[in-house]
């Protein structure tokens, strides 16, 4: 039972260890083109990054135990993220050219010494052009972490207009906000947090849906927050469930009852601040006589701890003309809700993140997340069912966005 961890943690020391000497030979590089001053310099200050970086490491693996993370932290994470991801980089060109030069020498036997092609004997050399552009791509995403912590409360609105044949005519026009993925752990900027919340506010909307992780681990961590957060208004009131961060499985906790008593006060916290929480449950909500269903189930998931039912939250909306489900994992949507519940019109998720990092321009849209998740970002249709799914409006782990925004989505429903 233990073997596995124990293989996985020799497969990553192997990995990184391999890493780190790709990167080095192509630091090394330095020396064969521009002298051996250059070259010592260069090796130099990057052994002295190296140093800093492992440091780094082991200062974050204390200070992340805290309740709330701090800029100093923040700063830190973004530095070992970047300079471990520019070695990754300077590594994987480094092993393509060693793997062009590897062909080329193979190659070198089907010919003479004398005709060999100039492809083939150039080949045998380590390429200058790959070694450029291995350090003009790691220098390029290198800073893209810096740059991403400038977009952490550059929050876009998503305007999302869905057409449903059976929604009732009073709620042609409804509109709705979407928050998910807060992660008020994660904050150090309140000023920042409090310009999301009032574009929320000035959207307007009839009904705000919150789709999970509201902390990272702990609910002390919402404290400072609440009265920001507790300003969030619409016609009809906030709803909420709660996300795989909120039960604290993630927090090493001395004894079992402190996690249930955290949870019951992440619950009372959003009491206070006039959120409705649903657990396994569903409400109607009215308009001029008409109803839909608002289903709130607790986390369900592929991947992390399932917590929720979605049968007893369906329970007493099987007549409901329309119905919407938050539910905090998109997984969901494919292992259960588009196969035994083909009834529920709309399903509302966040949890992905889209990583927090790739790109949607020019008709493009990526992101690693996207290797995880089939629906990972946006909107998406089986059928007649559709899921959204919102990209967060904090953040974890690293502290900033590159080009994955904070997202508030407001959805506006009519009826065909």
């Amino acid at each position: 039972m233990r073997k596995f961890p124990i293989l996985k943690a020799l497969v990553v020391l192997i990995s990184i260890v391999l890493i780190e000497c790709l990167a080095y030979l192509a630091v090394d590089r330095f020396t064969d083109v521009h002298g051996e001053t250059v070259g010592l310099f260069v090796k130099t200050f990057y052994l002295i990054l190296t140093a800093i970086w492992l440091s780094v490491f082991f200062l974050f693996s204390r200070l992340r135990n805290s309740n709330r993370t701090n800029n100093l932290v923040n700063f830190g994470l973004v530095f070992f993220m970047a300079f471990f991801v520019l070695k990754a980089v300077l590594a994987l060109f480094r092993l393509l050219d060693e793997l062009k030069r590897f062909i080329c020498w193979l190659g070198s036997f089907l010919y003479d010494a004398s005709d060999l092609p100039s492809w083939l004997s150039e080949g045998l050399t380590s390429s200058y052009f790959m070694w450029t552009l291995g350090w003009i791509v790691g220098g390029l995403v290198f800073f893209s972490f810096f740059y991403g912590i400038a977009n952490r409360h550059r929050y876009k609105v998503q305007h999302l207009t869905l057409l449903f044949k059976n929604l009732p005519k009073s709620f042609d026009g409804f509109k709705i906000i979407q928050l998910s993925d807060i992660h008020s752990g994660s904050f150090t900027n309140m000023a920042g947090v409090q310009k999301g919340v009032d574009l929320v506010n000035g959207l307007a909307a009839d009904l705000v849906l919150f789709t999970g992780d509201l902390v990272n681990n702990k609910a002390d961590e919402m404290q400072d927050y609440l009265d920001v957060f507790k300003k969030i208004q619409s016609t009809q009131g906030v709803y909420s469930i709660l996300g795989n961060h909120d039960y604290g499985d993630y927090h090493q906790w001395k004894k079992p009852e402190e996690k249930v008593r955290n949870l019951q006060q992440l619950k009372s916290m959003q009491e206070s601040m006039g959120w409705r929480l649903l657990l396994d449950e569903n409400v109607q909500i009215e308009k001029n006589g008409e109803t839909i269903s608002l289903i709130g189930v607790e986390n369900i998931s592929s991947s992390f701890n399932s917590y929720g039912n979605l049968s007893n939250a369906y329970r007493g909306a099987e007549n409901s003309t329309f119905k919407i489900l938050m539910s905090h994992d998109p997984s969901h949507w494919s292992k259960e809700v588009i196969k035994d519940f083909k009834d529920i019109d709309l399903t509302l998720s966040g949890h992905t993140h889209g990583f927090q990092f790739g790109i949607e321009m020019f008709g493009i849209k990526w992101s690693p997340a996207k290797y995880i998740y089939k629906q990972w970002a946006g909107l998406y249709q089986e059928g007649q069912q559709f899921i959204y799914v919102n990209r967060g409006f904090g953040f974890l782990g690293y502290p900033g966005r590159v080009g994955i925004l904070p997202e508030i989505t407001l959805i506006t429903l009519q009826s065909e």
